[in-house]
């Protein structure tokens, strides 16, 4: 299995493979990593690992997002693991995602605006807060179509779920009228690769943090898909049943599974 050592910026939210993390860069420490990957030449990948923070720990406030106000906002100065205890590797869930950031802008006050796509999954393995950021050691976490049931392949399996949890999206995208923000529109839109449309989907639900991460972290894509598809088909029950609360509300509070 191969490892590597990389820079880590958690946060309160899940990266999957392939989808867009904006951040807003203002604490220190942050600071200081992205002066670290633009060292690194333009032309090579500039990675650090996303992991989610678990329920209950402190969270630094570095957000993602691009808001105008935090143009203004003045550098924090945190140790690596502040917030994260004694122990940080127990703060975080042990699945994440590599990040490459393509856009890192500094401002005028030093703080950064970046644009980072997410690449493949890995686990923690060690969490290092000897430098001025925290590092990781992470194993890459390959994607395993799954297993399948009779004569199936698993690819076959992953395409029979992925095709029925793009039915079960869109009737769940109808009940959440006015989310255009997190709207996957037509089938044309989407790839035929049945591990992206897991992910494509996990993104663009509306779930909390230990689902997702739950999402992320599946042994294979098909486990993933039949999860999804679960959790679909649920989350548009619970909203049939809510006629009277604007959609958009529910973009703004997470449903839950239970």
């Amino acid at each position: 299995m191969t490892t590597a050592r990389l820079p880590l910026f958690p946060l309160n939210a899940v990266l999957f493979p392939g989808l867009v993390l904006p951040l807003n860069v203002f604490e220190e420490r942050y600071r200081a990593m992205m002066r670290e990957l633009l060292e690194i030449d333009e032309d090579e990948p500039r990675r650090f690992v996303v992991v989610a923070i678990r329920d209950g720990r402190e969270t630094a406030p570095t957000a993602t997002g691009m808001p105008d106000t935090a143009a203004t906002a003045p550098a924090v100065e945190r140790a690596p693991a502040d917030g994260f205890g004694p122990d940080p590797v127990q703060t975080f869930h042990r699945v994440g995602c590599v990040a490459d950031a393509a856009k890192i802008r500094e401002r005028s006050d030093g703080s950064y605006e970046v644009l980072a796509t997410g690449t493949t999954r890995v686990r923690l393995l060690s969490v290092d807060a000897s430098g001025p950021f925290l590092t990781a050691e992470v194993e890459d976490l390959p994607e395993d179509p799954g297993s399948a049931d009779g004569d199936d392949t698993p690819t076959d399996e992953a395409g029979a779920l992925a095709e029925g949890v793009l039915r079960a999206f869109r009737s769940y995208q109808k009940r959440l009228a006015g989310a255009s923000e997190r709207s996957l529109t037509t089938g044309a839109d989407l790839p035929d690769d049945p591990s992206v449309v897991s992910y494509l989907v996990a993104a663009a639900a509306v779930l909390d943090v230990p689902t997702k991460q739950r999402l992320l972290q599946a042994p294979d894509t098909a486990t993933r898909l039949r999860e999804e598809l679960a959790l679909l088909r649920k989350e548009t029950a619970v909203i049939r049943h809510l006629p009277s609360l604007p959609a958009t509300d529910l973009t703004r509070d997470p449903t839950h599974p239970n």
